[in-house]
């Protein structure tokens, strides 16, 4: 079990995992179960040195909802980690994902998904900071004050807005790590053309293999890489297989609708809506290979460098065949190391480059 050894040996980092959503709806995410995709143990059981927990907010929400939101998420994650400080960390730079891993501990660190909670106010963006958000996704599914989405219905900045420029060269200040998943391709470059410092991508596939908006292309992909940034592979499905995406797409708004009418009339709508979920879940879904057949689209452009791991576990509605949890994290390792790549690549794609992008952002040290 070689591959077993080296992951086990290696610095491993989820860029992006949703499981605060489960937190706040009173989840245990410490023990061992079979709900959602992440808790402590199986964090453990997949030999993940530290997982980047995503504030999100959705663009449906105002300015102060978003706000209230975020601040409760973060409250919550904090009395989490402190609840469980025996166990977990929180991690603000990135040399403290190798000092807690030397202590048996795990690391949680926060990126926050969508600029939203931040309004129009540079201070807020601060704020965050200080709390300890160490990147900020800039939209989420639509447009809002910082730039334009990729999933928008029509484009409405073009781009960053005046504020987006204003927020991107703060959080090069600040040392805060500037997420481009989810923005529009114009939105993308105008981050590119206006950072100083790298820029990453915490949880999106490659466009040639998947061909959906929420994807990045070749060139970008170089881009990204010209730059110092990090891809960090998805592993949703439907940005991983074109085919799965075409046949899941109806299925998922089907159930996304008679989500909404169930909450209406549950007496009308529940049996319906179980139907539509079980015919969902019962789609086959691509086989974890997929997640390394993106990684190897990647090292085919720009080398093994630029490339890692961003999950979106808890976030997802389908997983990749052997790869449903965290617990299952070593099957990457085994499947890079059947492909032929060396144990330096591997241990860079597993976590090194991440940290290595992390800390030019912070202009700080690291461990490698």
């Amino acid at each position: 079990m070689m591959y077993y050894s080296l992951h086990t040996d290696s610095i491993v980092v989820d860029s992006h995992c949703d499981t605060p959503l489960r937190l706040v709806e009173g989840k245990d995410i410490v023990k061992r179960s079979d709900d959602g995709h992440f808790d402590l143990e199986r964090m453990k059981m997949g030999k993940v040195t530290a997982s980047f927990f995503a504030i999100y907010t959705p663009n449906t929400l105002t300015p102060d909802q978003a706000t209230a939101r975020a601040l409760s998420m973060i409250a919550q994650i904090y009395d989490f980690i402190e609840k469980n400080s025996h166990i977990v960390s929180l991690g603000r730079y990135p040399k403290d994902a190798y000092e807690l891993r030397a202590e048996s501990k795990l690391a949680i660190f926060l990126g926050m998904e969508n600029g939203a909670p931040i309004q129009k106010d540079i201070s807020m963006l601060k704020l965050f900071y200080r709390l300890g958000v160490r990147y900020l996704t800039l939209t989420h599914a639509d447009n809002n004050e910082i730039c334009d989405s990729c999933s928008a219905h029509a484009p409405r900045w073009n781009g960053l807005s005046q504020f987006g420029k204003e927020v991107v060269k703060e959080m090069n200040k600040l040392g805060m790590m500037i997420d481009v998943s989810h923005i529009s391709d114009a939105s993308f470059y105008d981050v590119l053309k206006y950072s100083t410092a790298p820029v990453v991508a915490t949880h999106s596939c490659c466009r040639a293999l998947c061909d959906v908006p929420r994807n990045i292309s070749d060139q970008m992909i170089k881009d990204l890489a010209e730059k110092n940034g990090v891809i960090q592979i998805n592993f949703y499905p439907a940005f991983l297989d074109k085919k799965y995406a075409e046949a899941f797409k109806p299925l998922s708004n089907r159930l996304e609708e008679l989500k909404m009418l169930t909450k209406q009339d549950p007496v009308k709508y529940e049996s319906l809506y179980k139907e539509a979920e079980a015919e969902m879940t019962s789609l086959k879904t691509p086989s974890y290979r997929a997640v390394i057949d993106h990684i190897d689209h990647v090292v085919s452009l720009v080398g093994s460098n630029y490339v890692g791991l961003g999950s979106d576990f808890d976030g997802i509605e389908t997983t990749p065949r052997g790869l449903e949890s965290i617990a299952d994290m070593p099957i990457i390792t085994k499947e890079l190391m059947k492909r032929g790549y060396s144990e330096r690549s591997i241990r860079n794609i597993l976590g090194v480059n991440f940290l290595r992008a992390f800390a030019a952002c912070m202009k700080t040290s690291y461990q490698s």
